[in-house]
């Protein structure tokens, strides 16, 4: 199934994409106010001009290309197959990070703020919390970031 990659924006301008399975579909989610900013988790999003993605995994021969320092530049073009291969390394490495973090449950928004004050040991967390948590958080300059389901195993089971 191809999949629409849009790029997206949020009212304090953080840039981000997003994946659906059509245009209808980011159309509803974004009726149901389902799409949020991944990092204010803010529902004011709006679609971004971008580029379109072009697969060029026919190509097969190296192109060459004026480098912006005026030498010579060679552009390789993985084919589909390795594409496909680096894509699952890439989505097997994410996974195996956030499976060696450590799961603090509901107890994320204390626990990266107990980092934070210095009163825990630094070390990756996982967790879940409110909306309101993860404001506070970001407004106390604690860095965090949300997981998609697709990649914690965990939470697939």
């Amino acid at each position: 199934m191809a999949l629409k990659v849009f790029d997206l924006s949020c009212e304090h301008d953080h840039v981000f994409e997003g994946w659906f399975s059509s245009h209808e579909s980011f159309d509803d989610q974004m009726a149901k106010g389902l799409v949020r900013c991944p990092v204010c988790q803010s529902a004011q999003i709006t679609r971004r001009v971008s580029a379109p993605r072009l697969n060029v995994s026919h190509l097969k021969e190296p192109q060459s290309r004026q480098a912006p320092s005026g030498g010579s530049a060679t552009v390789f073009s993985p084919s589909g197959d390795q594409m496909a291969q680096l894509q699952s390394e890439m989505l097997r490495q994410i996974r195996k990070i956030i499976s060696d973090s450590d799961n603090v449950g509901a107890d994320f928004a204390d626990e990266a703020r107990r980092m934070h004050e210095g009163e825990a040991e630094q070390r990756a967390i996982r967790g879940t919390a409110t909306a309101g948590e993860c404001q506070s958080l970001i407004d106390d300059g604690i860095s965090i970031m949300p997981i998609p389901g697709i990649l914690d195993d965990e939470r697939m089971q």
